[in-house]
């Protein structure tokens, strides 16, 4: 059995040394047909271990739900691992960061109104020991004590730049021992906020991205008589809507890693492979001003969105050779990649007339949050009654995170989060005339206190100093399209509305949904989610990945929220656009 232990030299694997040469892999971001050959790539460039997060709000969407299957398989995904001869470093939480919805805690926590997460709160405390228990039985025969490759397990996520709690890490702690836990645990922070999310008896590691000897010696000052690990070495970074893309320099991040592992190190890359935020699970930022982050995790991996090497993976490739054995098999070329005619999306359907086909609706005297609503991702509908006709003041309290607007079907305004709007002016026609607000959930924050992030119309809503009686709310999760009534040859609708159209396969391959022409929504590909799109940028294509398509007729689907491409076509190409080079 390959236990794994520490000394101040370093780690030993069976009592031999070992140094810990790890990239992190999310499986929730790659589509499962892909795993293989994502962990294939991770050895041939010299990694022998291979890191993954676990989102909690994925396995267990509703408090008696919990899943294992598909892209959640993780079982599979570590046995995947362990057959192409790597260990694995499992991630569980429950907060994971990731810059994923966030920071995967399930959104029904926020339910209750008053629960503070990541805190000894016995409501939250009660639901992780349950998410334990669930995730981490079947785990057990994969533990590196029992034959397996799982070597260490991590307590928690970068807590120190959270909180200053040793009793909650030592809850958690004792929770995964109960479980069955019995390889090392360890912390991970940022240098400065070691000692906060350190735990006495745990390994404590270091994330960072530059200056590695300078914090390698702080860590080894706080930490004499542990083995240095970088849990997160950050070779590149994530991309937030209306900035630009963010690069980092390969040979720049390979004299760092070279930096690192000359210091006698243990490195896991954050990231290998960084894949992709499919359907609504990127995360967002709010340090005093919110900021969702694109679709794309790419992150300016060694292996890019598609898994195909980078110059990051060679001059990484080659650093790891100065300081550990590299297989000599060739590094896998890119893969096919599709190009195809433009394809026209030749059916719609308006959402707003057509909403009551997609979800049942919930009346309430006040807006109701999409925890009410038992909504974890997408949009929620509210509507109510315009008492009188002429000029309206809309006031809302809080708009989590976008919200159009519209009288009698007919758009008025938008009011963004991100943008601190919480009123808009608009007329009504008529006494009795339809009030329309569709708020799209952007992505809940990932980091900091902004954590408890609810969505929805918060707070209170008011039409000229006060508020309405009654409203209409709606969930609309679009977990299924298969209930919008598509029809052909209608004239190109204003506003939401959903778009279709078939184009044939020879041979599935990756390829690249771009979006030239359209304004803001989302996209799926034979029911297959993509993920948002945005004209504002930088991101300006959508990842497709092979399996997802299938030889003869597939279908695209398009939600365009604001003006659809003049000719309604969209195209499929071999290369990307991720947008210009920015911060």
């Amino acid at each position: 059995m390959p236990v794994l232990q520490t000394d101040q030299a370093g780690f030993l694997l069976d009592g031999q040394p070992f140094r810990l040469l790890s990239g992190g892999l999310h499986y929730f971001r790659v589509h499962p047909a892909q795993w293989a050959d994502r962990l294939h790539k991770a050895r041939l460039m010299g990694l022998n271990t291979v890191e993954t997060y676990v989102p909690w709000n994925l396995h267990q969407p509703r408090p008696e739900q919990f899943r294992l299957d598909g892209g959640l398989d993780l079982p599979r995904f570590v046995e995947l691992a362990a057959a192409e001869g790597l260990h694995v470093l499992l991630r569980p939480g429950p907060y994971i960061c990731a810059e994923w919805e966030g920071g995967g805690l399930p959104s029904w926590l926020l339910a209750e109104p008053d629960i503070r997460l990541r805190s000894r709160d016995p409501r939250f405390l009660a639901a992780v020991d349950d998410y334990f228990r669930r995730l981490l039985t079947p785990l057990l025969p994969h533990l590196a004590s029992r034959g397996g490759p799982i070597l260490a397990v991590q307590v928690e996520n970068e807590y120190g730049a959270f909180g200053e709690d040793t009793a909650y890490l030592e809850h958690l702690a004792d929770a995964l021992r109960r479980c069955g836990i019995d390889v090392p645990l360890f912390t991970c922070d940022q240098p400065s906020d070691l000692e906060r999310g350190a735990l006495p008896g745990v390994l404590a590691t270091a994330n960072f991205g530059s200056r590695a000897a300078e914090h390698l010696a702080e860590l080894r000052r706080k930490r004499p008589d542990s083995p240095l690990l970088t849990t997160e070495f950050w070779i590149g970074w994530f991309d937030r809507w209306g900035a630009g893309h963010v690069v980092r320099d390969p040979d720049d991040a390979a004299r760092e890693l070279d930096e690192l592992l000359s210091a006698g190190a243990s490195v896991n890359f954050y990231m290998f492979h960084g894949g992709t935020n499919f359907g609504f699970t990127n995360g967002a930022n709010d340090k005093h001003t919110y900021r969702p982050t694109v679709t794309s995790y790419d992150y300016d991996a060694p292996l890019d969105e598609a898994g195909d090497p980078t110059a990051k993976y060679h001059a990484f490739r080659e650093v790891l050779a100065k300081h550990a054995p590299v297989p000599e098999e060739p590094v896998p070329a890119r893969g096919p990649k599709l190009a195809l005619p433009p394809v026209v999306l030749g059916e719609s359907a308006e959402l707003l007339p057509n909403a009551a086909a997609l979800a049942p609706a919930v009346r309430s005297p006040r807006p109701l949050t999409m925890e009410e609503l038992a909504q974890d991702f997408g949009f929620v509908l509210y509507e109510t009654v315009l008492p009188a006709a002429g000029p309206v003041l809309l006031e809302v309290e809080q708009v989590r995170d976008r919200a159009q607007v519209f009288v009698d079907g007919r758009p008025v305004g938008v009011l963004e989060r991100e943008n601190h709007e919480h009123a808009l002016a608009f007329t009504t026609p008529a006494a009795g005339s339809t009030l329309t607000v569709l708020v799209e959930n952007q992505g809940r924050v990932n980091y900091g206190p902004g954590i408890h992030d609810r969505k929805g119309l918060l707070g209170k809503v008011l039409l000229d100093g006060a508020e309405p009686a009654e409203w209409s709310c709606r969930p609309l999760p679009l977990t299924s399209l298969a209930d919008v009534p598509f029809a052909a040859g209608a004239p190109t609708p204003v506003g939401p509305a959903f778009h279709r159209g078939g184009f044939e396969v020879a041979a599935p391959a990756d390829t690249f949904l771009h979006l030239e022409g359209w304004t803001k929504g989302n996209a799926w590909v034979n029911g297959f989610p993509l993920g948002r799109y945005w004209s504002r940028g930088p991101q300006r294509s959508l990842y497709v990945p092979a399996p997802v398509l299938r030889a003869g007729t597939n279908e695209v689907v398009v939600l365009e929220l604001h003006s659809a491409h003049r000719a309604r076509a969209v195209e499929f190409r071999g290369t990307p656009d991720l947008g210009p080079i920015g911060e």
